[in-house]
């Protein structure tokens, strides 16, 4: 069984693991700059089938598992009364028609699929690079590191490491966390290899439960997730991206101080993107259907000024 890192090791990552100033005292891409265009190039070259699977839920109203608010939609116009006596239609004559609505929701939690920014967590008052927290204001958002700097999306190589399947489980137990020799052996079952510049998918089964208990589904009990050993090998390997089925982080995660350790070390120190709570069940369903596990990835936020992140719907492409 690998061994955990203590706290006192993991804090020493903020300086060991740090990419600040690595790109340039500037940098808003982070782990996004090994994204190369030859990589984007790269990547193309692996859509053969030209068939497209999503990496994320479908957002509804009402509560939903994890959701810290409940997501809302407002109709401002419907399809209703439209021949109604004293309901006025002047368009076209009364013959056409139209819908449209308000919609809101709290995307960072445990339910909607989403892209965490660099500007969505902070260590001793800092975000990545150096910036101060207080550069997220209540007035104006988040004046650094919001969710523009990736407003032309990403496309890269994406790859499933399928830790459940390795286990041969349904989902992994709550304190059955993912190490570094687990993504190693999902690598080498898969007959792949993570690169600079990939994003990596990594797959706990929890969308499985997820999916088979609804609405009755608790996000927030104890869960797997990518153990705080794992940053290095994240660090080394160059990965632009982070995604899973669950919020990265295991819940617990066995530390007092640094309880997020993959958002916490991962975003303020690496300039890691996270994309907490995909879909997986349908990716890995078609790795498995047609033997690859690496895929085009690719991902566009809402470009929406000042925001910590975004709802998103990542896609691979094979």
């Amino acid at each position: 069984m690998p061994t955990a890192p203590t706290e006192d090791e993991v804090l020493t990552w903020f300086e060991r693991l740090s990419n600040w100033n690595r790109w340039g005292a500037d940098d808003r891409l982070g782990t996004l700059n090994h994204v190369t265009p030859a990589k984007r190039v790269s990547a193309a070259g692996l859509v053969r089938e030209g068939l497209s699977v999503s990496c994320s839920w479908d957002m509804r109203t009402g509560r939903q598992p994890g959701a810290t608010v409940e997501n809302q939609r407002y109709m401002l116009s419907t399809g209703l009364g439209l021949a109604d006596e004293g309901r006025q239609n002047l368009l076209a004559g009364g013959r056409a028609g139209g819908a449209q609505e308000f919609i809101g929701m709290v995307f960072h939690g445990l339910d909607v699929t989403h892209l965490d920014s660099l500007a969505h967590i902070f260590w001793d008052g800092r975000m990545y690079g150096g910036v101060p927290a207080s550069m997220v204001s209540d007035r104006q958002g988040a004046m650094v590191h919001d969710v523009l700097a990736v407003a032309n999306g990403v496309t890269t190589r994406g790859v499933l490491l399928d830790i459940a399947r390795l286990r041969g489980v349904d989902a992994l137990a709550a304190d059955d966390h993912v190490f570094p020799e687990d993504l190693e052996a999902a690598e080498q079952a898969a007959g792949i290899r993570v690169e600079p510049g990939d994003v990596v998918l990594m797959r706990t089964g929890e969308g499985g439960a997820r999916r088979a208990r609804g609405r009755d589904y608790n996000a927030n009990k104890p869960r797997s997730g990518f153990q705080a050993a794992c940053l290095p090998w994240l660090h080394e390997r160059g990965v632009s991206m982070l995604a899973s089925d669950v919020a990265q982080d295991p819940t617990p995660s066995g530390y007092r101080t640094v309880h997020m350790p993959i958002h916490m070390v991962g975003i303020v120190a690496m300039g890691l993107w996270l994309i907490d709570n995909c879909q997986l069940e349908d990716l890995a369903g078609t790795c498995t259907r047609l033997g690859r596990w690496e895929f085009q990835f690719t991902l566009a936020p809402i470009r929406f000024q000042g925001v910590t992140g975004s709802p998103v719907n990542p896609l691979a492409v094979f």
